[in-house]
């Protein structure tokens, strides 16, 4: 049996059955490709999937549906291994969405927690060339179904178990040192934790993988082990000429309870949890989990300037953005405010090829120095 046959007889044991005469055309795509990481060097990748496509419909979505599965390996010895399914408008009304994925970040940030964990470049040597490293590694089976309640409202409800664990790596590191001294509880190194989340989602983009208007807006509430998250985001797309497009995000998060470390690295979304905070999703130009605490905020604002501009088809964009936020420790509340904000500036050039691809690459500056950004996707 082909790798085509398996993901098709897959995909449709996991969709509901639709009547014959709506049966949809599937398409596949495989390739190879690298691209270079600040944080773990040269990447070389394969992707596979299987995908019904939304032909000449406009619709929001870049898919009926599709079963993706991506392999990817770095000269830092990070990897990882994704197999996701999405069903975005398969169903009318529904949207069910299913990751499974091993991944190691083999030199993933680790900076210290809190605001104000500092960066002090002497502690970067030749006998300490990974101080301010850590490898992280997480196995994960993450659901998420959504359901229309009216117009671009939608309810959501899902789960996750997620087993996670740190090494330090070879010589002193700030995270060896806060595991030995209990800054790090070491009997939650490795945690595995059982996630249930519940939420709202507001979606009004014209297009979900590369919004020109709209807005989406998004109040989740999750339950691990012996913690709680609450989050609440807003992203807003304005197109005010035909080659511009204004973007700007505002987010925060409050972590109730006990969270460990492992929870405290993300951020949490309707989509995939993201690094926070710190790298290409939450704060450009500063290193992946740059600062860490229960309580985050980010904002950011960008212009995008389309250099050639023929949408559904190719579009190639020069974009300025700035993006600031903070963190916030145990008992703090989280508010918005000015006070002890992070910020970083930069510029990205992006390519949006056909319906189902954005790639972006760049370099943003923050009072770290300056760090080359590359996104298989906008940053939000």
């Amino acid at each position: 049996m082909t790798l085509r046959s398996l993901a098709r007889a897959a995909l449709a044991a996991a969709l509901l059955p639709v009547p014959a005469a709506a049966q949809r055309l599937w398409k596949n795509t495989l390739y190879p490709y690298a691209y270079y990481s600040a944080v773990d060097g040269v990447w070389g990748a394969g992707h596979f999937s299987l995908y019904s496509p939304i032909g000449f419909v406009e619709r929001p979505e870049a898919n009926q549906a599709s079963l993706a599965f991506d392999a990817a390996a770095s000269t830092g010895g990070s990897y990882s291994l994704i197999a996701d399914l999405e069903a975005p408008a398969y169903v009318d009304g529904w949207r069910l969405a299913v990751t499974v994925g091993a991944v190691r970040e083999n030199r993933l940030g680790y900076y210290g927690v809190g605001n104000d964990a500092p960066y002090v470049k002497d502690s970067v040597t030749a006998g300490h060339p990974y101080f301010y490293r850590v490898s992280r590694s997480h196995q994960s089976a993450r659901i998420t179904l959504q359901r229309r309640v009216i117009g671009p409202l939608r309810l959501l409800a899902g789960g996750e178990i997620r087993k996670t664990d740190f090494r330090a790596l070879p010589g002193g590191t700030q995270f060896g040192r806060d595991l030995a001294s209990g800054a790090v509880d070491s009997t939650a190194v490795p945690f595995s934790d059982a996630v249930a989340r519940g939420g709202l989602v507001l979606d009004t983009r014209d297009n979900e993988l590369d919004p020109h208007s709209g807005v989406f807006v998004e109040g989740l509430y999750a339950s691990g082990k012996g913690y709680t998250r609450t989050t609440a985001s807003a992203r807003a797309y304005l197109h005010p000429f035909e080659k511009l497009i204004l973007a700007a995000r505002l987010g925060g998060e409050k972590m109730g309870g006990s969270p460990p470390v492992a929870a405290e690295f993300t951020m949490e979304s309707s989509e995939q949890p993201v690094v926070a905070l710190g790298g290409y999703h939450t704060l450009r130009g500063y290193y992946d989990a740059r600062f860490l605490g229960p309580g985050k905020l980010v904002a950011g604002a960008e212009a995008r300037y389309a250099l050639i501009f023929a949408p559904t088809l190719f579009e190639l964009h020069l974009v300025a953005f700035y993006d600031a936020g903070r963190v916030f420790g145990p008992g703090e509340s989280v508010r918005l405010t000015t006070s002890g904000l992070h910020s970083s500036g930069g510029a990205e050039i992006a390519a949006r090829i056909l319906r189902n691809a954005v790639l972006a690459a760049g370099v943003g500056a923050g009072s770290d120095g300056a760090l080359f950004l590359f996104g298989t996707s906008w940053s939000y």
